[in-house]
C-alpha cells in the first residue's frame, strides 16, 4: 500500500529532512518506500486539505473522466480542474489521457491509498 505522508514545515526543516532521507538512502538504511510531501507555507497546505474529498471522491467513486467526476461533486468544471492540477502538480494524483473515437478526455487517478497528516508541533 503506497502512503503519503503531509506535513507543514519551514524551508529549513525539510531541508534537513531531505539530508537525513539522503544519507539513510546512501548508507541503504530505509527499509520501504516513504513519501512526504512537506508544505513551507499554510496557503497550499490548507488548500490541500479544504479539496482532500475530491481525492476521497476519486478513490471511492472511480470516475471515468472529469466531467464525470464534476458532476459527482456538483462543482463547475474549470474550478475543478485549476484544484486537479493543483493535485497533479504535487504528485498525489495523475490524470490519464483516453481517446475514445475522435474523443479524448482525462481520467483522474489517485496515485496513493492512504494519506497521513504530521502535524508535530
Amino acid at each position: 500500500m503506497r502512503k503519503l505522508i503531509i506535513s507543514l514545515k519551514s524551508s529549513t526543516e525539510v531541508l534537513n529532512d531531505f539530508k537525513d532521507a539522503f544519507k539513510k538512502v546512501r548508507d541503504k538504511k530505509i527499509k520501504s518506500q516513504h513519501f512526504e510531501l512537506s508544505f513551507d507555507n499554510r496557503k497550499d497546505f490548507n488548500k490541500f486539505i479544504r479539496n482532500l474529498d475530491i481525492l476521497s471522491i476519486i478513490i471511492n467513486f472511480n470516475p471515468a473522466s472529469i466531467y464525470e467526476l464534476a458532476k459527482i461533486l456538483d462543482k463547475d468544471l474549470s474550478n475543478l480542474l485549476k484544484i486537479l492540477k493543483f493535485y497533479e502538480v504535487y504528485g498525489v494524483l495523475t490524470l490519464k489521457k483516453k481517446v475514445n473515437g475522435e474523443r479524448s478526455k482525462s481520467v483522474p487517478k489517485v496515485n496513493f491509498q492512504k494519506i497521513e497528516f504530521d502535524l508535530v508541533a
